[in-house]
């Protein structure tokens, strides 16, 4: 139950805690509380004098009642959250955050219409929640949080925070591997008078020969991986293993019904080749590649 006298962000935080979404308050700036003294000098790499909190990288034996530790103090227990020792916090607060990975969860926030545009071109619709400068996508599933894995896009769950912004509309989907890729850096090689010192050696491309149960003439195949090389090709700077995965995704979805074989391997040295040709290193573009094929239930040679 809400108090009666719970008011403004501090009515906002239980409302959410009684969801089950681990909350805390931000200051200006969108910023958490400053530590208190005890705990001004804990370090993310060694507890400090409190020990830090439980559920950090140094964890400890925290039993400081403030709301120190950013992300680390967002809890759903009412009584901390209307405690004394979090009323001042609730007074200068101007907005509330909320702990994505505490709750299962992780946002792709997309901070620009460019990263929007991408979004609905390679991730699967989900709840969507309308921010200052874009649009937060709610997937259903925790994993490790990183910061640029796009240009405009930030991926918030484990070990981090973010402001609430309201319910969102549209249901929410399961996590993604689309989502999960993004968060292998994406190391290029240097190219060498157009080449990469990561290039494979010549491997067999696709032809009929290894496509005997395909129910697909040559045409709709080749035109279809055409078009996915040439994504990953305009990916010179970023992103080309991601997009590897989708075309990955893409290609093997067209075969879900085929009695097989349909070659995909094959496919997939293309796409693999491809991805390194922009200075992905040939082991991700691998990786990439094979769950891109995995998430989709086909007939492989």
């Amino acid at each position: 139950m809400i108090p009666r006298h719970a008011k403004g962000h501090l009515r906002t935080a239980l409302w959410l805690a009684e969801m089950g979404l681990p909350v805390l308050p931000l200051r200006a700036g969108k910023l958490p509380v400053g530590n208190c003294p005890a705990c001004a000098s804990s370090k993310s790499a060694g507890p400090c004098r409190c020990g830090d909190r439980p559920n950090m990288k140094a964890a400890g034996p925290c039993l400081c009642p403030a709301p120190c530790h950013g992300w680390a103090a967002a809890t759903t227990d009412p009584d901390v959250l209307t405690s004394p020792a979090w009323a001042r916090a609730w007074d200068q607060a101007e907005a509330v955050a909320y702990h994505p990975g505490g709750a299962g969860l992780t946002i792709v926030d997309l901070d620009n219409p460019d990263a929007m545009t991408w979004a609905r071109e390679n991730l699967p619709a989900t709840k969507v929640v309308t921010t200052t400068r874009g649009e937060h996508w709610v997937y259903r599933g925790a994993m490790p949080s990183a910061n640029k894995v796009r240009p405009g896009i930030d991926l918030k769950s484990l070990m981090q925070y973010t402001r609430w912004y309201g319910p969102g509309t549209g249901p929410i989907t399961t996590l993604p591997d689309a989502v999960r890729v993004l968060v292998v850096r994406e190391e290029s090689t240097r190219p060498l008078r157009g080449e990469v010192d990561s290039s494979p050696p010549a491997r067999a491309t696709w032809d009929r020969s290894v496509a005997t149960g395909c129910r697909h003439n040559d045409t709709f195949v080749r035109t279809g991986l055409t078009r996915g090389l040439a994504r990953i090709a305009a990916c010179r700077k970023e992103g080309a293993g991601s997009t590897a995965y989708g075309v990955a995704r893409f290609l093997a979805n067209q075969h879900t019904r085929c009695p097989g074989p349909c070659g995909l391997e094959a496919l997939g040295h293309q796409v693999t080749a491809a991805a390194v040709a922009v200075g992905v290193p040939e082991a991700y573009a691998e990786r990439a590649v094979t769950r891109g094929f995995a998430a989709v239930a086909v007939s492989t040679p």
